[in-house]
């Protein structure tokens, strides 16, 4: 919530910008001059945004598209027809009591890969032989009454970086000096502030570590454990007085983000060996050009270092295959987001957002070439 990376890639992520920007609700995410520049590669694909006007936008979209959503309506259970090897209809749970959906395609864009799971397909979760995967954050809306606060302490302030484009400060080493003069840590010990426009930011600073994505108790508590957490580290910044003298949250994300997720299996797999060679496909379908940014897996590995880590891979801009997108065990299954084809290493660079949307578009042009095709 209010801050995307590598979103430049699609018709869908450049519609999106161009609404977003009509209404003044998008800002660098590296401010310097040369970044402001609305054909500069970096301005236009990493930047924070206000949540409010990207709900709307997204939703304005889809309604000009003919889309037909229904909101707060997850997916609970998933069919398959006589041969096995095809969903047929997908059951959902809501005020409209228990629906299914037939189709003839499905796409999971559940982001955890709830849909491939519950239709019984193949995945890997996490890390290493105890599957620990990457934490989850609750970000926040925060009023700050006073910008002279946010000078060093905001990652996209321009005040922080000088004519070489580097960051003459550090403000997430300066906000967590800040949080623990008053006497504070924050659970993620790179807590960063993102100026969405004068006096409000957003705050992303505190981890869930090992939070399962399957286990309906463990995000509730995980929830409510972040959400304590977001408001003591707010009322701390508060008592310390000056600049920051009624800072409040003004709102916290509707559920906690995960960065890991289920691994559907697909019909191509994308590797760290891919990462590390900037392999292509001749059926890639985008190319991730983030980095590879692994969060600590742990409170004690956090201090060392909380966000960016490689676990020693390489990385070169590479390309995500169709067949990645493409479940492994069901015929007429798709899936974007970071739940595709991929091991630990290689998600930690196309999970983010702009990744995600050129992936969710390939899916649903595939999907509909698919059904055409019948």
């Amino acid at each position: 919530m209010g801050c995307v990376f590598d979103f430049d890639k699609s018709s869908i992520d450049r519609e999106i910008i161009r609404r977003l920007d009509a209404c003044g609700a998008r800002s660098p995410r590296h401010p310097v001059p040369a970044f402001k520049d609305a054909k500069n590669a970096s301005w236009r694909s990493n930047f924070v945004y206000e949540p409010e006007r990207m709900r709307i936008v997204c939703e304005e979209m889809c309604a000009e598209a003919g889309v037909r959503f229904t909101l707060q309506c997850p997916v609970v259970a998933a069919m398959r027809g006589k041969d096995g090897r095809k969903l047929s209809a997908v059951v959902t749970e809501s005020k409209s009591g228990r629906q299914a959906w037939k189709a003839k395609c499905f796409i999971d864009c559940s982001g955890d890969g709830d849909l491939a799971a519950l239709s019984g397909c193949g995945y890997d979760v996490g890390y290493g032989p105890d599957r620990v995967d990457q934490p989850a954050s609750l970000v926040a809306l925060v009023w700050v009454p006073d910008d002279s606060a946010l000078a060093r302490f905001a990652v996209n302030d321009p005040s922080t970086y000088g004519p070489n484009r580097r960051q003459t400060v550090n403000p997430k080493k300066e906000l967590l000096a800040e949080l623990r003069r008053a006497g504070i840590s924050p659970s993620y010990s790179d807590p960063t502030l993102f100026r969405l426009r004068s006096g409000l930011c957003a705050l992303m600073a505190n981890h869930e570590y090992g939070l399962r994505m399957d286990d309906a108790q463990a995000i509730t508590d995980a929830t409510v454990r972040a959400r304590a957490e977001v408001s003591r580290l707010v009322d701390a910044l508060d008592a310390l007085g000056g600049p920051w003298k009624g800072t409040r949250v003004i709102l916290t994300a509707e559920q906690i983000g995960h960065r890991g997720a289920r691994r559907i299996h697909g019909r191509a797999t994308v590797t760290v060996e891919d990462v590390a060679a900037g392999r292509t496909w001749p059926d890639g379908v985008t190319t991730s050009n983030a980095g590879i940014d692994i969060h600590a897996l742990t409170y004690a590995s956090n201090e060392k270092q909380a966000a960016g880590q490689t676990f020693g891979a390489s990385f070169r801009p590479f390309q995500i295959p169709l067949d990645a997108l493409r479940a492994k065990d069901a015929d007429n299954l798709f899936m974007a987001g970071r739940c595709i084809s991929g091991d630990f290493i290689a998600q930690a660079s196309y999970r983010m957002t702009g990744s995600a949307v050129a992936m969710g578009e390939a899916a649903g042009r595939a999907a509909a070439q698919l059904v055409l095709k019948r």
